[in-house]
């Protein structure tokens, strides 16, 4: 499934992606969104979008910079919601998720009702349409670049309070209207209709003085201030108030729709997004079921979005509870019983059901029906064809699986974000403690919330900005449960102290017992005791053995840790893994992602503790799991290794990149259990050759792993010992930490001397190369790079030929730097490997700056860094907007290049290199620094270093400033 977006312009321009706020804070690049999501799914010319962005005063190389601010969205947006045409731009969105759009259709919707005499329906529609309103739309950005869209949003508003009064009116209520409709002429002093409701309201409530007082008043200002008399609607409404004619008489208040829906006891928080979705599927489909984890929420959703659908059933809204039924026999009695059905024939429950709801029109919500839910299926279906006015909602942690059901998966609450870097970090900022004015995530919500009504001492107290109460939300996987049960203990517990007793939450999450009966038994661990004993045996069996997995798995990885061995009696076939995975997928125990076109699966962290509890009930059987959860992420590094600087090389680095919490797991099984410290070393070194810590910009992680497992245990062959040294001294040298670099080069130069390998002459060039600056290394690099060949190692032949391009750039001459950088390229594009032909690109522009045209090397820095950028490479830009500024530097443009510089240091920052210990990057850069000072003066280049610094969208603001310099021209400032 690919992300879910939503889009507001009802209000100030709002973007969420998965439920989190997307931070898009270039007001152009807001504008542009806005204009594509105004043409929704048409082709806009890029002309036609340069003049709606800038106006009449479009900035040099406008259509260079619109791709990259397109490029930029996609960065923020996903790669696949802005498609390129070859006249322009089109942006893909479902009919729902644009606000304005939902509005539109709601507001048609209330109309209707109008027209065929349900003003119930109508008024319940028409405020769901004017709840989208968050204020003046568009309200953040410019008015004037939407001369025409504002003011028709602001006249389908006014209508639909139009529409909303009459419909009030019709249901008997003058006297809740009149506040509203008094700001209402206030506000829209000209607006007829709004005076004449207005007159009907008062005279409705038995005003009639006031109502005449009315139109006298709208009279004197139609003539004052546009010298005209009241339309036809305003006069009819004055000659029928002055007859007292009978049909102005207040419609009686029509009676409250039937039903048993019970009262709501605490505050809803959240949930527009499911609550908006589940009406919109009753409207679609006659059966729709809400599924999910135990305690996500299910119940209280489905009478929520219930009571907001009541309106349109005459006949109301019913609720059969069957969370304590236990005989699935007596399933039609009860739901019988639900609907007040006293029938003492001897026909089956069933057909007394049956023509009870044959002419009705009613919601039934049919609530808990997990361990019904055969017998709940059947009976479904066999009212639906029964009832053609009733529609059925259902709640269950397993889906019915009949024909014509709709199915709504409930997830956990929307979680705050991740402050700071770390395993896991959101980019969004919509939802994350301590954001500075945003709303707080749902679940932040409900913690304060509950908190505040379990102790008084929470009363006036808020989570917003506590980082440990969103750490405890997420670590709850925001589910409901376990976050009121969490709240009760802040009567008593610190947030802190509820952290610190999570890893126990089955017995820290319980209610305090009070007497009052509940549907469950009051436990976090009873919630998931009862979906546990739902499961069959081979599902309980593979529910603890998926445990072992941190984060998601494929199916490869389910079938060879999980699949037995063919020799235990109760062990799982191979093939029968994927029908047990639909099982559980299907109870609500298994979540299922889709990664970049393969399905992973993925098991809340509560749901996971629950599994690994009752596997560890066996220590063998934990430890085998282990063991075999270990052996498979080696053999999949092992490959990774073998294929890397191949046609699957950025597939593998992706693929890594979605491992990583298993890959984490098992490096510290390895590290901690004995006898395993060399397969764990082996996978550190594996994923170091694949350059993986340094795609996903976390080389400090590869070298912590390489530290601590090395350090482990004295037992490595001599080989692994020199390899994962050399890999240690290649990392640190990358991070241009010297002091590291230097002590782990001599560990590796004493390891290789009992055994001699061509990784430790790799390091020996590199070192010489990165630290002394000395132009001996671009031999040993060569030397390097046909050790690795003839030792059938092409990966790291690849590197070295790398690292002997580069060096050959920096310190050879021209002729042997130009020869180096086209064998790189001749052998990336050979092999097929797209993150290393990034990298030779990126070596054709180095060696045009420092040998060649330095404006000769904008087109291959741009290719460079746009291919890196398409790859979601982390560790490339670093280096490319680096090289770009010295390009663009030493062609005198010395703004862009200050700025240029200035984002790259907030690159390096990120990834904690140090470019004073990479001497030949340090002494261009300093080179480059030197010449920008000098010619704009100390504050004026601290003035664009600081604007380069600030921006969080380095990439995009490199490929705009190259555009700029190349459309432009350069100017010596």
């Amino acid at each position: 499934m690919g992300a879910r977006h939503e889009y507001k312009i009802l209000g100030p321009l709002e973007i969420s992606r998965d439920g989190h706020l997307v931070n898009i804070g270039a007001t152009r690049l807001r504008v542009l969104l806005v204009v594509l999501l105004n043409d929704a799914g048409a082709v806009i010319p890029v002309d036609t979008l340069v003049d709606r962005v800038w106006g009449a005063s479009p900035p040099g190389g406008a259509r260079n910079t619109l791709q990259n601010y397109v490029l930029r969205l996609r960065r923020s947006l996903g790669p696949d919601v802005i498609r390129t045409h070859r006249r322009g731009y089109v942006i893909d969105i479902e009919p729902s998720a644009l606000d304005a759009h939902r509005f539109t259709a709601l507001v048609r919707q209330g109309g209707k009702a109008l027209e065929r005499d349900d003003p119930e329906r109508a008024a319940a529609v028409l405020r769901e349409a004017l709840a989208l309103w968050r204020g003046d739309p568009l309200s953040d950005l410019p008015g004037e670049l939407f001369p025409d869209v504002v003011p028709a949003l602001v006249e389908q508003r006014v209508h639909a309070y139009e529409l909303r009064i009459d419909a009030d009116l019709r249901r008997g209520r003058p006297a809740e209207v009149l506040p509203e409709l008094r700001v209402l002429t206030a506000t829209h002093p000209l607006r007829e209709r709004f005076w004449a409701q207005r007159m009907l309201a008062l005279y409705q409530c038995g005003r009639q003085g006031e109502a005449l007082a009315c139109y006298r008043e709208v009279t004197e200002r139609l003539a004052d201030e546009l010298g005209v008399d009241p339309g036809d609607e305003l006069r009819d409404v004055h000659q029928r108030i002055l007859t007292a004619a009978p049909d102005l008489a207040a419609a009686p208040r029509r009676a409250r729709p039937a039903g048993n829906l019970p009262a709501e006891t605490t505050t809803f928080i959240g949930r527009e997004r499911q609550l908006t979705r589940t009406r919109q599927l009753l409207e679609l489909s006659r059966l729709v079921t809400l599924t999910g984890v135990g305690g996500v929420g299910k119940t209280r959703l489905a009478l929520r979005a219930a009571r907001q659908a009541s309106p349109r059933f005459v006949d109301g809204v019913w609720v059969a509870d069957l969370a304590t039924l236990s005989e699935p026999a007596l399933l039609d009695r009860a739901v019988a019983d639900a609907l007040g059905l006293r029938d003492q024939s001897a026909r089956p429950a069933a057909d007394a059901v049956a023509g009870h709801l044959r002419d009705r029109e009613l919601l039934l919500v049919l609530d808990n029906c997990e361990h019904l839910v055969q017998e709940a299926a059947a009976l479904s279906l066999r009212l639906l064809r029964a009832a053609p006015g009733l529609r059925i909602l259902a709640t269950s942690r397993e889906r019915f699986g009949v024909p014509g059901e709709h199915v709504l998966l409930v997830p956990g609450l929307t979680l705050p974000d991740r402050i700071g870097p770390g395993p896991g970090t959101s980019t969004g900022t919509s939802t994350g403690a301590g954001t500075g004015g945003t709303v707080p995530s749902e679940a932040l919500r409900l913690l304060a919330d509950r908190a505040a009504a379990s102790s008084h001492d929470h009363a006036d107290s808020t989570y917003a900005d506590s980082e440990p109460a969103a750490e405890l939300c997420r670590r709850l996987d925001g589910i409901p449960l376990a976050i009121e049960l969490a709240a009760v203990r802040l009567a008593s517990l610190t947030i802190e102290q509820v952290l610190e007793r999570l890893e126990d939450r089955f017995r820290l999450l319980t209610a305090p017992r009070t007497g009052a009966p509940h549907r469950y038994q009051h436990t976090l661990r009873g919630v998931i005791d009862w979906s546990y004993s739902l499961c069959t045996p081979g599902e309980r069996l593979l529910w603890k053995r998926l445990s072992v997995f941190t984060g998601s798995c494929d199916l490869d990885a389910a079938e060879a840790v999980c699949a037995g061995d063919g020799t235990d009696a109760d062990g799982i076939a191979r093939e029968d893994v994927v029908d047990l995975l639909t099982g559980l997928v299907h109870k609500s125990i298994v979540v299922v992602e889709n990664t970049r076109g393969t399905a992973r699966y993925r098991l809340l962290e509560t749901i996971r503790q629950y599994g690994m509890s009752r596997l560890e009930e066996d220590a063998g059987a934990a430890t085998g799991l282990r063991l075999r959860h270990s052996d498979h992420y080696h053999r999949m590094t092992v490959r990774a290794a073998t294929e890397w600087c191949g046609p699957a090389e950025v597939t593998w680095l992706l693929r890594l990149r979605a491992e990583v919490p298993n890959i984490r797991a098992a490096l510290e099984f390895c590290r901690d259990h004995p006898g395993r410290a060399a397969i764990g070393v082996e996978i550190a070194v594996h994923l170091t050759r694949t350059r993986f810590w340094f795609f996903g910009c976390t080389p400090g992680e590869g070298r912590h792993w390489l530290e601590s497992l090395v350090g482990a245990r004295d037992d490595l062959p001599d080989e692994l010992n020199v390899l994962a040294t050399a890999m240690k001294a290649w990392i640190a040298l990358c991070q241009g930490d010297r002091p590291a670099a230097r002590r782990f080069a001599e560990d590796c130069r004493t390891a290789a001397a009992n055994s001699p390998t061509v990784a430790a002459l790799y390091i020996e060039g590199a070192y010489d190369f990165l630290v002394h600056d000395s132009p001996g290394c671009v031999e040993r690099l060569a030397r390097a790079r046909d050790g690795f060949r003839a030792a059938g190692h092409p990966g790291d032949a690849h590197m070295a030929t790398m690292m002997w391009a580069m060096a050959a750039a920096f310190l050879a001459t021209r002729e042997t730097a130009w020869l180096a950088c086209r064998a790189y390229v001749t052998e990336a594009e050979a092999n097929g490997a797209e993150w290393a032909h990034s990298w030779a690109i990126w070596c054709t522009g180095l060696t045009e700056v420092l040998h060649g045209d330095p404006a000769a090397a904008l087109e291959p820095l741009r290719d460079a860094l746009g291919r890196q950028h398409a790859i979601d490479d982390s560790w490339g830009p670093v280096w490319t907007v680096e090289t770009i500024a010295w390009a663009i530097g030493a062609l005198g443009d010395h703004r862009r290049a200050a700025r240029l510089l200035g984002a790259a240091d907030r690159l390096r920052g990120i990834t904690g290199v140090a470019l004073t210990g990479l001497q030949p990057f340090h002494a261009v850069h300093t080179r480059t620094e030197r010449r920008a000072r000098e010619r704009l003066g100390a504050e004026v280049y601290a003035e664009e270093w600081n604007r380069g610094a600030a921006t969080e969208q380095g990439v995009a603001l490199a490929l705009t400033l190259i555009d700029e310099a190349s459309s432009l021209g350069v100017t010596d400032e």
